[in-house]
This record gives C-alpha cells, sequence and structure tokens, in this order.
C-alpha cells in the first residue's frame, strides 16, 4: 500500500469554493499517479478550523470518489499556520513511486515539489507527439494537456453547425456560446463539448481537416490559446501541438520539434483509424495529411514551424520507446 500525500487552500469558506478545490486537487492526484479510481482504498481529509462551510469528504463523494472509504477531520489551531487549508492523504493498492501534489497556497508547504515546468512538443500531423507527450507526461507525474483535442473539439461544433469552416466570424457566431473544457479522468484527458465527451469523435479524418482549417483563425488561436496558457501556469504539463513552442508557451522550460516523411506519417495516422474500427483509404490520408502540412505551415498567425531554440527529431525511423529517451536525455543534460 502506498500513500499519497496533498493539499490546497481556498480563496473563502464557501461550498461551492470548497467543493472546486477538492475535486481540482484530487483529479491532479490521480492524473499525475496514474491512478485508477477503484485503487484508492481511503481517503482521508484534515482541514484547519476557519473551513466549516462543508466537509472535503463530501465534496469528494460528489466528485465522483464513490468506492473509497471517506473521512474529515478538524486540524487544531495552530498559530502561524496556513489559513484556508484542506489536506488529503490517499491510501492506494498500487505499487508505485508516489507524486505528492501541493496546489495554490499550500505550494509552500512543499517547496521541493512545486516547482512547475513545462515541456512543449511541436510537429505536424503524424509525427507521433502526441503519443510521446503522453508517455512522457506519464513519466515525469506530469499532465499531459493535448491542445489539437481542444480545435478538434471547435471544428466538430462548426461541422455539426453546418458552417463554412473558413468563415471565420459564421465560425465565431457558433464558438461563442460553445463550452468547450478538458478534464483529467484516471490519467487520461477528456475532451468536452457542451458538456458531452467527444474524445473519439474528433479524431475521424474530416474533424482532423477540418480543425486546421478552423484553427488558421486568429481569433480561434487566440482564445484557446488562452485557455492553454492558464492550465501551464497552473501546473506542470506536457503540451503537444503546432505553436506550443512559438506561440502558445515561447518560454517553455523544454522545446521539441518532431517530424517524420508524410509517408511514415500517414501510415501511423492509417494504422491507429483501422486498429480503432473505422474504415479509410490510406492514400487519401496522405493526400490529407499533405494538404494539412501546407494549410498548417502556410496560416498567417502562428504557423507550423519549428521554435529557433527547439530540438528537431525525426522520428521516421525511430520507435516510440526510442523518441521518448532521446527526450528524456535531452532534459536531463539541460537540468
Amino acid at each position: 500500500m502506498v500513500v499519497i500525500r496533498g493539499a490546497t487552500t481556498i480563496a473563502k469558506d464557501e461550498k461551492e469554493e470548497i467543493r472546486r478545490a477538492v475535486k481540482e486537487l484530487l483529479d491532479q492526484i490521480v492524473n499525475c499517479n496514474g491512478l485508477i479510481r477503484d485503487e484508492i482504498m481511503s481517503i482521508v481529509f484534515s482541514s484547519t478550523s476557519d473551513i466549516h462551510s462543508y466537509y472535503p469528504a463530501a465534496a469528494a463523494r460528489e466528485a465522483g470518489f464513490v468506492s473509497a472509504s471517506l473521512f474529515s477531520a478538524m486540524e487544531p489551531d495552530i498559530e502561524g499556520g496556513l489559513p484556508l487549508c484542506i489536506r488529503v492523504m490517499l491510501f492506494v493498492q498500487k505499487d508505485i513511486l508516489p507524486r505528492h501534489i501541493y496546489l495554490r497556497e499550500a505550494k509552500v508547504l512543499r517547496k521541493d515539489l512545486t516547482t512547475i515546468y513545462n515541456i512543449a512538443i511541436d510537429g505536424p500531423a503524424g509525427s507521433g507527439k502526441s503519443t510521446v507527450a503522453e508517455l512522457l507526461a506519464k513519466e515525469f507525474g506530469i499532465l499531459h494537456l493535448d491542445t489539437g483535442a481542444m480545435y478538434r473539439a471547435c471544428a466538430l461544433k462548426v461541422l455539426q453547425a453546418g458552417v463554412d469552416v473558413e468563415d471565420e466570424r459564421a465560425v465565431l457566431d457558433i464558438l461563442g456560446p460553445a463550452t468547450i473544457g478538458v478534464e483529467f479522468a484516471d490519467g487520461k484527458q477528456i475532451t468536452l463539448l457542451d458538456g458531452k465527451d467527444v474524445s473519439v469523435e474528433i479524431r475521424l479524418p474530416h474533424v482532423s481537416m477540418a480543425a486546421s482549417a478552423v484553427s488558421k483563425h486568429p481569433s480561434v488561436r487566440l482564445h484557446m490559446a488562452e485557455k492553454q496558457r492558464e492550465i501551464a501556469h497552473r501546473m506542470s504539463c506536457v503540451l503537444d501541438g503546432r505553436d506550443i513552442g512559438t506561440f502558445v508557451l515561447p518560454d517553455a522550460d523544454f522545446k521539441f520539434f518532431l517530424t517524420a516523411s508524410p509517408e511514415v506519417r500517414a501510415r501511423r495516422r492509417y494504422d491507429e483509424l483501422v486498429a480503432k474500427g473505422l474504415s479509410v483509404d490510406f492514400a487519401e490520408l496522405k493526400e490529407e495529411i499533405v494538404r494539412r502540412d501546407a494549410q498548417d505551415a502556410g496560416r498567417a498567425v502562428a504557423p507550423l514551424k519549428q521554435a529557433e531554440d527547439a530540438i528537431l527529431v525525426d522520428t521516421s525511423d525511430m520507435t516510440i520507446e526510442e523518441v521518448v529517451a532521446f527526450l528524456k536525455n535531452k532534459m536531463r543534460e539541460r537540468i
């Protein structure tokens, strides 16, 4: 059995604030430790005496942690102690090296664990950046934010509305009231469109092509980039896309640009879609990838290109494991 610790603070003693803080803390602990919720045996909370509007254990139950036993206790007053603080211990039936999570003002409790860093991985479609980013995030126990999924959700919304993806004004009218969000559950990113999980739908070829068209609109990119920066500034994470190192996070601690030949990238995407039971034509898929490369590289705002300080990695003749190992070694050289 492993014990994972964490803590966070709230801005004020209110029920909704406690709910939000508890959910955020537990979700990050689950994601960063690669947990399945059924592996959690019990969760023990303690909170400072200035928190009394709601039990953190009740908030955890509402957040979906229903298989573990839950306990809440109040801490004794300590002069000079951190106010409005919620601490937690998760007892987990799993043989792992625990990643303890401390958020918001609670970071001062464990400064050794709370240094935030970001890894930017850019590259064209099929270069392997999403798979590499996911594995790298698990290796370092940090979050993987799939930025491309956010643009794909935008494209899906526009396609559902029957709007011309080239018409920026019409696209904005559709996306304005839309809710596009990201949640992390059981170590995976779930992409939500208007509250619905669309993680599978957004991977269809026609949605991928539409995502490239929609994402070239300056207003769409600015809106999505702000959401991505907000997440990256709050926590360590790996971000992959086409303009992470040049536009979204130009000050990222580590930057990589992955590429591969169009033939190799088309084959990878073909195998991925076939494995999901989808019927696709390889020649058409390769043609789509070449067109998308040109479209992504030619857009006026934040085009696909290698950042000057990014490390170029041609993955054509490399396995995913080899790419991950290469990136890890390059990061260690910098640390």
